[in-house]
């Protein structure tokens, strides 16, 4: 493995680099309160959070030493892996764990297959969108558009994963504004989309109408507007944001401290080391813990928009802005979901949340932003 030339780490951006150590230091710091409840050995999921934030940066400095301009002549090349990739989760050789089929067993490894998804869809659309500037008006100009990004997508909503195919739509919309697609058309379709979407719920509620989606996925997108509403009091698909809330509302402004959260340490709040961490934030490290947590990722959201203003060229900025949008769109719902705004849809809050193939996906997404910045100017010898 070449490392960068010393030249180029000058230009890295090292509030960028900071800020990610930041946001990954208070994982592991909250990651034994999070997750004691789970095993005896409350630092268990701590160390292994460590170990894949240690692989992920390996894979980062792997990253950073590939020009990414060597990506875009392989790019239809990492297509046809993505979605031969995405083929085989669906196969045997696909792992089904909770009622999903997502994953893929390597050795006594076991990755999740739609996490690098995203990135290879970002890599192989950059490419695709930049031979298309100024070709981005109509709607039949729209359409390869969609159906480049729709067969990935289907085939992960295939698994079943609904969380991950809607970054799909993100890093779509994102990417192609800044492509320079007609902002009119582009939102308008967006705004149809939606309209489209709740008025198929309210038909498939109302006259049976069929739906590409499991009941339970449709009654999380339901109940969030009320959690007592799920047919069961607030016992059933209501229960995970209702106790969210109560996590949340009863931090105050300081919380309550690592280990004391009653909502956490009693596990009330399901899935409070993965989904919904930001409801532990919430609760042991109160209003002041919340809102650092969320200054740091909007501090890395600002660099990393900063960086693709001062990209090189079409391809590195959109490949910065699919990763922008995915982190974004990955944020706002999983903080979203975790007070009631959004609804529950299985996005972990990325650098944070627990679990592997998470973590190493968004540390690479995170080195190809930092590819782009270090190439940002041509090397004088």
């Amino acid at each position: 493995m070449k490392l960068p030339e010393k030249k180029m780490l000058k230009n890295i951006d090292y509030l960028f680099v900071l800020t990610l150590l930041a946001i990954l230091g208070l994982s592991i710091a909250v990651m034994p309160s999070a997750s004691a409840t789970i095993t005896s050995d409350s630092t268990y999921y701590a160390k292994k959070q460590l170990s894949w934030i240690f692989i992920g940066i390996i894979a980062m400095i792997f990253v950073l030493s590939i020009d990414y301009k060597q990506l875009q002549k392989y790019s239809k090349y990492l297509y046809v892996l993505n979605i031969i990739i995405l083929l085989l989760v669906l196969s045997p050789l696909g792992h089904t764990a909770k009622g999903a089929q997502r994953w893929i067993n390597i050795g006594p490894f076991v990755f999740q297959a739609s996490e690098f998804a995203k990135i290879l869809v970002i890599i192989t659309f950059a490419d695709f969108l930049a031979k298309r500037q100024g070709k981005l008006e109509t709607f039949k100009q729209f359409l390869p558009c969609f159906i480049f990004v729709g067969i990935p997508m289907l085939l992960v909503l295939r698994q079943p994963d609904l969380g991950t195919s809607l970054v799909f739509i993100a890093i779509l919309i994102g990417m192609m504004f800044i492509a320079g697609a007609n902002p009119r058309l582009l939102f308008g379709l967006v705004t149809a989309g939606v309209a489209s979407g709740i008025g198929l719920i309210h038909a498939h509620l109302k006259w049976g109408i069929w739906l590409p989606l499991k009941d339970y996925q449709l009654m999380r997108l339901i109940v969030f507007l009320n959690p007592y509403e799920d047919g069961m009091g607030g016992r059933g698909a209501g229960y995970q944001l209702i106790q969210s809330q109560v996590a949340v509302g009863s931090g105050g402004l300081t919380g309550k401290g690592l280990f004391q959260g009653s909502q956490v340490q009693l596990n009330f709040l399901p899935e409070h080391h993965t989904d919904f961490i930001f409801s532990v934030v919430g609760e042991e490290l109160g209003f002041i813990g919340a809102v650092i947590i969320l200054a740091l990722y909007f501090f890395l959201i600002y660099r990393s928009i900063d960086i693709m203003a001062h990209a090189k060229d079409m391809f590195g900025v959109l490949m910065v802005a699919g990763v922008t949008s995915m982190l974004v769109f990955h944020i706002l719902v999983n903080v979203g979901m975790a007070i009631g705004i959004m609804p529950i849809t299985g996005l972990p809050l990325p650098l944070f949340s627990y679990g592997g193939s998470s973590m190493l996906a968004n540390l690479i997404a995170l080195g190809i932003i930092l590819n782009v910045n270090i190439r940002r100017k041509k090397i004088i010898f």
